[in-house]
């Protein structure tokens, strides 16, 4: 419990799945974890419970990221809890199954805005108080924002737009010591995956090479490397999860 002890980390998305695990994970090595959601208090709490638990120092922040005010917010009530952002997650993502030509205008907005734009904003926000001694910042991707998925479109194009927002963004603070990459995972096991029926899962599971579904706790192991000293050279990256699916 030090490669990340005494840093602050806000991790959007981290009332449930792959949020919470790397919020567990971080925190584990020493993190201190604000932990961001938008409408799930149940699922938050019980971060919140787990994290208290291991003795993990953590508090909530219920804002929504995809809004500039929102994503300020989130960081202003950091600064004033912690003192402090030393590392920035951008987790939160929604996802909709179906074509294109029937997705609506909303749905394309919420998409692009929780997906991309959002993390972009919460990003702007914390760069400054990152200014002077550093700092990582680590967006999640997908397996999809690599290579698109059919029906899952406007997804897969928010988190394309996330990888060359990690490696434009990357070349740009590297010179403040600010570190930028991002983790694309493949299929997870996580509620995001519960509608599939036991021979649908069979049937994905024979699909990947590595022969079953990653976990989320794989994926928080990942972010404490990229979160701490052991990838100080690493910057710019994306990192696939995916037990070499794509």
């Amino acid at each position: 419990m030090s490669k990340l002890l005494g840093k602050v980390a806000i991790i959007t998305g981290s009332s449930r799945g792959i949020g919470r695990a790397i919020a567990i994970e971080l925190g584990k090595e020493g993190a201190s974890i604000a932990i961001n959601y938008s409408k799930d208090d149940d699922g938050a709490k019980e971060t919140m419970d787990i994290l208290k638990k291991i003795g993990i120092t953590a508090y909530v922040i219920k804002k929504d990221v995809s809004t500039f005010e929102g994503a300020k917010e989130i960081v202003d009530e950091t600064l004033r809890h912690f003192g402090k952002i030393d590392i920035l997650i951008n987790n939160a993502a929604k996802s909709k199954i179906g074509l294109f030509m029937d997705a609506s205008k909303d749905e394309i907005e919420e998409l692009l805005n929780t997906n991309l734009v959002g993390p972009m904003y919460l990003t702007k926000h914390a760069i400054p108080h990152m200014i002077g001694k550093g700092g990582v910042i680590l967006n999640i991707s997908s397996m999809w924002g690599e290579v698109g998925a059919s029906c899952e479109v406007t997804y897969s194009t928010s988190k394309g737009g996330i990888n060359l927002f990690t490696k434009a963004l990357a070349k740009e603070m590297a010179p403040s010591n600010i570190r930028v990459n991002a983790i694309a995972p493949g299929v997870i096991d996580t509620e995001m995956n519960a509608f599939l029926t036991v021979e649908d899962r069979k049937e994905l599971e024979e699909e990947i090479p590595i022969g079953r579904f990653g976990l989320p706790e794989e994926v928080g192991k990942t972010a404490v490397f990229l979160c701490s000293s052991d990838s100080s050279y690493i910057t710019g990256q994306v990192i696939k999860v995916d037990g070499s699916y794509i």
